[in-house]
C-alpha cells in the first residue's frame, strides 16, 4: 500500500490487489457487500491517518478509482463531493454501482481512465440500458440460471459470451457460482437466446435453483453486468 499526502485536506492511497488480499477483501467483495465497503474505507483511513486529523472530521469524503491492479482511493476532509459516512446510510448502493460503472467505462474506452468524484446521486446517474425493462412487470423475459463449479469457469465463459438483449447477475451459493441470465424477449431473438444459453452450458449446468433462492440465501457478487465486469477485470 502506498500513501501520499496531497495537501492538508487530501490523502491519496494506492491499494494493489495484493494489499486487498492481505486485508481479506477483493474487488468482488466491494461490488456486492455494502457494509464491507464502509468498513474497508474506514479501516484504510485508520491506517493512514496516524495523527487523527481526518478521523475526527465529520466531513470526510472518499473518492475511488478502480483499475486492473487494484484501487486508487482519495480521502478528503472539508471538501464537497465524494462519499461521506452519512451517504453510506442514505444510499449504500452508490459505491458498488460507481465501481461497476467505472470498470465498464474503462473497458469501453480502451483502457483510458477518468477520475470522477463519487456523489450520492451516482446510482441514479449510472447508465443502464435495461433498467427500465427490469422494473417493468409487463416486459416479457426468459430467465436461465447456470451453475458453475469454480470462478475460473466464470472467467472463461465471460470471455466468450457477449449477451445481446440480456443482463447477467453473478451469485455465490453453497461453494459454487451461479450465473443468472435475464433475456428480454422483445430485444433479442429466440435463436440468439438459444445460442447464448448453449455457450453458457459449455462451462456450467442448468440448475433448478431459482433466482429467488439465490437472492435470499446466496451472496450477490455482481448485478446486471456480471459478464462484462468479469471480462474486463479478469482478462
Amino acid at each position: 500500500m502506498e500513501m501520499e499526502r496531497i495537501n492538508e485536506n487530501t490523502i491519496r492511497v494506492l491499494l494493489e490487489n495484493e494489499d486487498l488480499s492481505e486485508r481479506g477483501i477483493t474487488v468482488l467483495d466491494l461490488l456486492g457487500n455494502h457494509k464491507q465497503i464502509e468498513n474497508f474505507f474506514y479501516s484504510i483511513l485508520e491506517e493512514v491517518d496516524t495523527d487523527h486529523q481526518f478521523q475526527a472530521n465529520d466531513a470526510v469524503t472518499f473518492q475511488v478509482l478502480p483499475n486492473k491492479n487494484g484501487l486508487e482511493l482519495f480521502i478528503s476532509k472539508n471538501a464537497p463531493g465524494g462519499m461521506s459516512g452519512s451517504d453510506f446510510t442514505e444510499d449504500s448502493d452508490a459505491v458498488s454501482d460507481y465501481i461497476k460503472q467505472q470498470l465498464l467505462e474503462n473497458d469501453g474506452g480502451k483502457g483510458k481512465q477518468r477520475r470522477t468524484t463519487l456523489k450520492p446521486s451516482a446510482k441514479a446517474e449510472a447508465k443502464d440500458d435495461y433498467s427500465y425493462y427490469l422494473n417493468d412487470p409487463d416486459t416479457p423475459t426468459r430467465e436461465v440460471v447456470i451453475k458453475l463449479q469454480d470462478f475460473e469457469n466464470v472467467v472463461q465463459l465471460a470471455k466468450l459470451l457477449h449477451l445481446d438483449g440480456a443482463v447477467s447477475n453473478l451469485f455465490k451459493y453453497k461453494r459454487a457460482y451461479y450465473l443468472h441470465l435475464i433475456f428480454f424477449v422483445n430485444e433479442t431473438s429466440e435463436a440468439s437466446i438459444k445460442d447464448e444459453v448453449a455457450i453458457a452450458l459449455e462451462y456450467g449446468d442448468q440448475t433448478n435453483v431459482t433466482p429467488d433462492v439465490l437472492a435470499e440465501y446466496g451472496k450477490k457478487l455482481m448485478e446486471k453486468s456480471a459478464l462484462e465486469l468479469v471480462r474486463y477485470y479478469f482478462k
